[in-house]
């Protein structure tokens, strides 16, 4: 959603519903989730979380340093 410049927060507030899963991704470029990309993803997770979701959130990104590093703290960064 952020890649076509929608309101990545106002979508899942609106549409959430109809989501079946979420995945992560940085952005530029779906590489770490961390604070060098342009999404706040504990923002981006409490919005979901506010929804009632329950489900998994996938980790989709392409690691640009030590992957399992790379996978721990985004968990960490998406736990809410």
């Amino acid at each position: 959603m952020a890649v076509m410049g929608e309101d990545v927060i106002a979508m899942i507030r609106q549409h959430h519903p109809w989501f079946a899963h979420y995945h992560t991704a940085g952005v530029p470029g779906r590489h770490e989730i961390d604070a060098t990309q342009t999404l706040d993803y504990p923002a981006i997770m409490r919005a979901i979380a506010a929804t009632g979701y329950e489900g998994f959130v996938a980790q989709e990104f392409l690691p640009t340093r030590d992957p399992l590093t790379s996978l721990r703290e985004a968990v960490q960064i998406c736990t809410v």
